[in-house]
């Protein structure tokens, strides 16, 4: 997706003038003879639908299959003006001001034939203008009611601007961390983020949709766009018909039933179909088996990037196998709208087909009430509440895991009298933010630096050195003043990691280690014996194993927003014990990667005890080395495996039970284990329940997470942990292709992470 500029936006606050001087000398205002039963709230949504529809002449019709974004230029803004009063607009993105939002809108209300209100709509992703942690960080809390709060409180600030509608969450299952929109999901696992999408979901349509604050979400990207080839952005996929629906689809599914409004198709095509001509997907899927009745949108000039596919022969043929596959609104590219009507005439696009397609759309700015209410009216006093900051300030605490913790150098002392602060991300405010923050202002963004400095610059000596100027530099001449620095302190911190523009959308690395100099700062750091703490803010997993060993303790925080300083700043010093859990596995090298826990046995699964390559003898024969599925160089395993997570406690998990020995299909499983807090501190352990099905029509994932639950316990406090699980969930499509439980022996773990080994069995029945 692309943005206008932040000076454009702000020159659009001086147009509402202009609209009323144009609403003024329109001449194509609402005809006499307009049936309004559309316009009663009191009719149900089908029927009003039905009666709007009935009017409509095909261009207006078509005119709501159409999005534009805002323009600029000579005389752009009085020809989308006569465009919306034509009703050859249904949507607008980045529409910048309140003032502008509502000045388009009565264009559309009191100009147009109909007054059909535009949808208008922004990329809101982890926030407004107070930015929450980018979704793989808000995935880390594991708390389900924190996200949807956040999202509530994006959808309140976006909707004071009049923003409708959001193109999230991004629910895209992935595997990769070169590709850089794993920033914006929640991670590898299908439960994970089934449940964060749900909670998204809830949270910016809210409990009521009419109400000003609500927004439309939008489940993307439709589908399996998180399988790019290579971890390559907009690359090709290549996801089987059962990958697909037990691995890619379930999280959509999961929002469907959520009541998500809207959808997006993806960039990629799958087994050689664009999603967004893929009527499978869009039709026989989302429709037909999910029964989904709100719209599906393209993702930016999707529809005609289907010709550089090569699988349009021009963007007519686009716009065509669009339409007809189920997609209902074209994001930009214009094809719909110069071709449908066209496309009609010839009989290759059938008026069903459009008709079809307008009532999806028309049925949402029903549910929204935008028919009632299409202005703001949302107060602007509602950003940056302090409500709204401490939400961004927990979810950026609960969000940040802890990776090492070596002889309790975490928390900090409040008593130690000099720090060292040092890093390019130590005081970032813009990159601290993450991708997907176009909303956020770095002015507003309190870094590590800042925090520690206005909570403990009047306790201790704050010292800072950045040693690099960001995260890609190459010049190494700071880090000789940070290291003298660190010789007259009496801890390090410092924070790395990558800017923001190097994740995120058209952001894929083949390489993720640390960029520039910061792998030689750690290690001339480390060097100076001094308690060194590393603090990773970064958008996906680097490849960190030589600066984990070179660090005392470490704490990794996926790009955490406005909050994020204070949130650390907490964390470093014990106001806050650490409690995320990676939603991701981290590999040891690029070459693991696809690396994740969920992965199949294979039938020479590793034991752990094979010879590794620095094992091998000199002009060695050609030996089996044990004939199993590793890595020479790599060894077995991750460098952090999903679910992983420290803390300031020291929990232990004993006396696992179930309820019975053997289940039927109906039944709900109860699962009960002893957590025990053995530390000297309070502290939150997210404890979490796996199961394998043993054997399968089809083989079955080693591991697969199917609850969590967030538990805090006193020092020496021990508690039941109950999960109850319903035996439907152990679902999946077999050899048949038919979602089914499939009787047979089970395994279930409950443990702090997916390599977790406290386990019992069970037996499902026919």
């Amino acid at each position: 997706m692309k943005f206008i500029s932040s000076k454009a936006a702000f020159a659009m606050v001086m147009l509402p003038a202009l609209v009323a001087t144009i609403l003024m000398t329109q001449s194509c205002g609402k005809s006499g003879d307009v049936d309004s039963l559309y316009r009663d709230p009191s009719q149900p949504v089908e029927a009003r639908v039905n009666n709007l529809l009935s009017q409509m002449t095909l261009e207006e019709k078509i005119g709501q299959l159409n999005q534009l974004s805002m323009p600029y230029g000579e005389g752009a803004f009085e020809n989308l003006c006569d465009a919306v009063s034509r009703g050859e607009v249904g949507s607008l993105l980045n529409v910048p001001t309140a003032a502008l939002s509502d000045s388009l809108q009565r264009v559309a209300m009191d100009s147009s034939r109909l007054g059909i209100p535009l949808l208008l709509a922004r990329d809101v992703i982890h926030g407004y203008k107070t930015v929450f942690p980018i979704p793989l960080g808000q995935a880390a809390t594991f708390d389900t009611a924190l996200v949807k709060l956040g999202a509530r409180i994006a959808a309140t600030e976006a909707s004071s601007d009049g923003i409708r509608w959001t193109f999230a969450p991004m629910i895209d299952i992935a595997r990769d961390p070169r590709w850089g929109r794993i920033a914006e999901g929640c991670g590898e696992d299908v439960y994970l983020t089934s449940v964060m999408a749900k909670a998204m979901v809830d949270g910016f349509q809210g409990d009521d949709l009419t109400s000003p604050s609500s927004i439309a979400a939008c489940a993307k990207h439709f589908a399996g766009y998180g399988a790019s080839e290579a971890g390559r952005d907009y690359n090709s996929t290549y996801i089987t018909e059962r990958q697909l629906r037990n691995v890619y689809l379930p999280p959509f599914e999961e929002a469907c039933k959520a009541g998500c409004l809207t959808y997006m198709s993806s960039f990629n095509d799958n087994d050689g179909v664009p999603s967004s001509g893929n009527k499978h997907l869009l039709t026989d899927i989302l429709r037909g088996d999910w029964g989904f009745d709100g719209f599906v949108v393209s993702d930016w000039a999707s529809v005609n990037e289907m010709v550089s596919h090569g699988f349009c022969s021009d963007p007519k043929d686009a716009a065509m196998k669009g339409l007809t596959a189920g997609l209902d609104m074209e994001m930009v590219s214009g094809t719909y709208i110069r071709y449908l009507k066209e496309l009609v005439e010839e009989g290759k696009v059938s008026i069903d087909d459009i008709d079809r397609s307008v009532a999806n759309i028309l049925r949402v700015k029903f549910k929204l009430g935008l028919f009632e209410n299409p202005y703001t009216g949302t107060p602007q006093s509602v950003k940056y509440d302090k409500a709204h900051l401490a939400a961004a300030r927990q979810s950026a605490a609960e969000g940040t895991v802890m990776l090492k913790n070596d002889n309790g150098t975490l928390p900090l002392s409040a008593d130690i009298k000099r720090i060292l602060v040092t890093g390019p991300m130590a005081d970032a405010p813009h990159d601290q933010l993450g991708t997907w923050a176009f909303d956020g202002e770095k002015d507003s963004t309190v870094t590590v630096l800042d925090a520690l400095r206005d909570i403990y610059g009047d306790k201790m000596q704050i010292i800072y050195e950045p040693g690099l100027g960001y995260s890609r530099d190459k010049n190494t001449a700071g880090i000789a003043k940070a290291v003298n620095a660190a010789r007259n302190a009496d801890a390090v911190i410092a924070v790395v990691g990558e800017e923001a523009i190097l994740s995120g959308e058209a952001h894929s690395l083949a390489d993720i280690n640390l960029l520039g100099a910061q792998g030689e700062l750690i290690e001339a750091l480390s060097r100076t014996g001094k308690p060194l703490v590393t603090v990773f803010i970064a958008g996906r997993p680097l490849t960190i194993a030589k600066q984990v060993e070179e660090s005392d303790a470490v704490l990794y925080s996926f790009h955490p927003g406005t909050m994020g300083g204070p949130a650390i700043a907490d964390l470093l010093f014990g106001v806050v014990s650490p409690s995320g859990k990676l939603p991701v596995t981290f590999p040891k090298s690029v070459g693991q990667i696809p690396v994740y826990y969920s992965e199949k046995n294979t039938g020479r699964p590793a034991s752990g005890h094979e010879t590794l390559l620095n094992d091998i003898p000199a002009e060695a024969g050609q030996t089996s080395l044990g004939c199993t599925s590793y890595y020479l160089d790599a060894g077995f395993g991750p460098l952090f495996p999903f679910g992983y997570g420290l803390s300031y406690g020291d929990f232990s998990y004993s006396d696992l039970a179930i309820d019975k020995s053997s289940y039927g299909v109906d039944d709900t499983i109860k699962a009960t284990v002893t957590l025990s807090n053995n530390g000297k501190r309070e502290a939150t352990e997210v404890a979490q329940l796996y199961v394998r099905d043993m054997v399968g029509s089809v083989t079955r994932p080693v591991k697969e997470l199917k609850g969590f639950k967030r538990v805090t316990l006193a020092p020496g406090e021990s508690t039941q942990v109950t999960f109850e699980l319903p035996v439907s969930e152990l679902a999946f499509y077999g050899l048949e292709m038919e979602r089914k439980v499939e009787p047979g022996d089970f395994t279930l773990w409950i443990g702090g992470d997916s390599d977790c080994t406290l386990s019992t069995s069970f037996e499902v029945t026919q």
